[in-house]
């Protein structure tokens, strides 16, 4: 399939914050949109809702998120892995939009 390009236009202290953390994660950015742009046709959904609308307090979150992670790993306090951990949201997440 043909590549074509696309050129997006964020505030720059979102765009180094999502470069620095598609980093932690391991990929680039055109990874990333490109998982994004998958996630949108598959699920037909944005994967943020309005608590999440500011993208600095997100990533915060995401920051503290990573640090609790880590902390607990630390402790030997993990039980569950990740894929475990988004299967238990995504339940969640489906009981909320139902009722």
């Amino acid at each position: 399939m043909a590549q074509v390009s696309m050129t997006v236009h964020m505030d720059e202290g979102l765009k180094a914050s999502f470069d620095a953390l598609c980093s932690q994660m391991g990929i680039n950015a055109n990874k990333a949109m490109n998982s994004l742009a998958k996630f949108f046709i598959i699920t037909k959904k944005i994967p943020i809702d309005d608590t999440t609308a500011n993208p600095h307090a997100y990533l915060r979150g995401l920051e503290a998120f990573y640090a609790l992670r880590a902390e607990a790993r630390k402790n030997e306090l993990t039980g569950m892995t990740l894929e475990e951990i988004n299967e238990e949201i995504r339940l969640a997440r489906e009981e909320r939009s139902k009722g």
